[in-house]
C-alpha cells in the first residue's frame, strides 16, 4: 500500500517478524478460515501454531517460556497483518491473548500464578478471555453487578457475564467481579478456570460479522474461586481495568488502519479488472477520486496510529490519544468497507465475496472495546470540557 516503505515504527527484527506473520497467515489460517467462519468458532490449532512459531505473549518473561521481550510493536505486527488479510476473526482471537488478557497475567501475577498460567499461555495450550459486560452494564464498570463473597480462602461467584469474545474457546478467564458496593473500589479481578463447578457457558452467539470469533454469555452459579486465583489487591479492579485500556484501544486502531488498507488494496484490483461501458471501473472519474480520498484517509491515519504506538513504546500513550485513535481509524474502516462494498455493486452483497465480509466484520470496530461515544467523551474530558 501507499507509503508502506515510509514507515520509521518498525525496525528490521520487527519486519523479519512480519514475515514469519505472513507465512503463518498463508499455511496454517487462510486454508481453515471458511471453515472456522462456517463452524462460528477457530480452531484451537490457530493458539498452538501461533505459539508454536512465537507469535504469543512476546513480554513473558523467558523462566515462564516467553521469549521475555517487552516490546509491544511485536504484537501490533501480529494485529496489522491479520486484519489486512481481512481475517477478522482469527486475528481478534490472538488479539486478545496478546493485548488484552495477556498483561494482566503479566502484571497483576504473583510467581505461583506466573508459573501455573503463562507457560500454556505462551504456548497456546491455554486460550484466555476477559469478562467486563454484562447484560445490564456495558461501557459502565461501575454497573457491574456480578458479585463475589470471600469465604475465607474462597471467593464465592454469583451473576452472568454477555459478549465474551473466546468466550467458548477460553480455559482461563479474567472476571470483574463486585466485592464491595463502592463504585470504583468495589471491583476486584478474579480468574475463573474451564471446569469449576457452577461455570457454564451460554450459547455461541450469533453476530453479524467475525462469524469465527466464538462470543458468549458465561454464567456463574455459587462458583467457587480460590483466593490463590485473585488478580492483585482486592478492590483495584476498576483501576487495573483502566490502566490497561488504552493498550486495548491501541490494538483496535492498529487493527482498524490494517484492515482499510486490506479492502482498498482488494478494491483497487477488482475495479482495474472489472469492467462497465467499455472501460475498467477504476478509469471512472467518480472511482479514481473516491479511492484517491480513502488511499489518502488511510495514509493520514497510519501515520498517527503510528506515532501511537511508538509513544506505547515508550510508556508515553495517555488515555485520550488511544480513545482518539481507537474513534477516529474505527470510523474510518466502517466507511472505507462501506464505499468499497459500493465499487463491487451487486458481487459486494454477495456473502461469498470478501468485501462484503469485510463490511461485516469492520461494523462491531466502533463498538466494541469502548463505543466512539464513550471515546469522545473521553477525549472531550482531556480537553477540559
Amino acid at each position: 500500500m501507499s507509503g508502506h516503505g515510509l514507515r520509521t515504527v518498525y525496525n528490521a527484527d520487527h519486519e523479519q517478524f512480519r514475515r514469519t506473520v505472513q507465512g503463518f497467515i498463508k499455511t496454517q489460517v487462510i486454508p481453515n478460515d471458511a471453515k472456522w467462519e462456517t463452524a462460528g468458532i477457530v480452531d484451537r490449532s490457530l493458539f498452538t501454531g501461533a505459539g508454536e512459531l512465537g507469535l504469543l505473549m512476546h513480554a513473558t518473561p523467558e523462566q515462564y517460556g516467553g521469549p521475555g521481550i517487552d516490546d509491544w510493536r511485536f504484537s501490533a505486527v501480529v494485529d496489522e497483518e491479520f486484519a489486512r488479510a481481512g481475517l477478522a476473526s482469527a486475528g481478534l482471537s490472538l488479539a486478545l491473548q496478546n493485548d488484552v488478557v495477556g498483561p494482566y497475567l503479566l502484571d497483576l501475577t504473583d510467581n505461583d500464578q506466573k508459573q501455573r498460567w503463562l507457560p500454556g499461555l505462551v504456548s497456546g495450550d491455554l486460550i484466555g478471555a476477559i469478562a467486563m459486560t454484562e447484560p445490564g452494564a456495558g461501557s459502565d464498570l461501575s454497573g457491574i453487578a456480578t458479585t463475589a463473597v470471600c469465604e475465607g480462602d474462597i471467593y464465592v461467584v454469583n451473576g452472568s457475564k454477555t459478549f465474551i469474545s473466546n468466550g467458548q474457546n477460553a480455559d482461563l478467564v479474567v472476571v470483574a467481579v463486585r466485592t464491595s458496593p463502592d463504585k470504583h473500589r468495589g471491583l476486584t479481578l478474579l480468574v475463573i478456570e474451564r471446569g469449576m463447578p457452577g461455570f457454564e457457558r451460554g450459547r455461541n452467539l450469533d453476530k453479524l460479522g467475525m462469524h469465527g470469533q466464538d462470543t458468549s454469555e458465561l454464567h456463574f452459579d455459587n462458583v467457587r474461586v480460590p483466593a490463590a486465583n485473585r488478580l492483585g489487591e482486592e478492590g483495584q479492579g476498576f483501576f487495573y481495568l483502566v490502566r490497561n485500556l488504552p493498550q486495548e484501544r491501541l490494538s483496535l486502531a492498529v487493527t482498524a488502519v490494517g484492515a482499510a488498507e486490506g479492502v482498498l488494496g482488494r478494491t483497487v484490483d477488482y475495479v482495474t479488472e472489472r469492467r462497465a461501458f467499455g472501460q475498467s471501473v477504476g478509469s471512472f472519474q467518480h472511482s479514481r477520486f473516491l479511492l484517491a480520498e480513502l488511499q489518502t484517509e488511510i495514509d493520514i491515519a497510519r501515520v498517527f496510529v503510528d506515532h501511537c504506538v511508538d509513544l506505547h513504546t515508550r510508556k508515553e500513550l495517555t488515555a485520550a490519544r488511544a480513545a482518539k485513535a481507537k474513534y477516529w481509524c474505527s470510523e474510518l474502516q466502517v466507511r472505507v468497507a462501506d464505499r468499497c462494498l459500493q465499487l463491487h455493486g451487486g458481487y459486494g452483497y454477495m456473502r461469498e465475496h470478501p468485501v462484503c465480509r469485510s463490511f461485516a466484520d469492520a461494523r462491531v470496530q466502533t463498538i466494541y472495546g469502548g463505543t466512539s461515544e464513550i471515546m469522545k467523551e473521553i477525549i472531550s474530558k482531556d480537553m477540559g470540557l
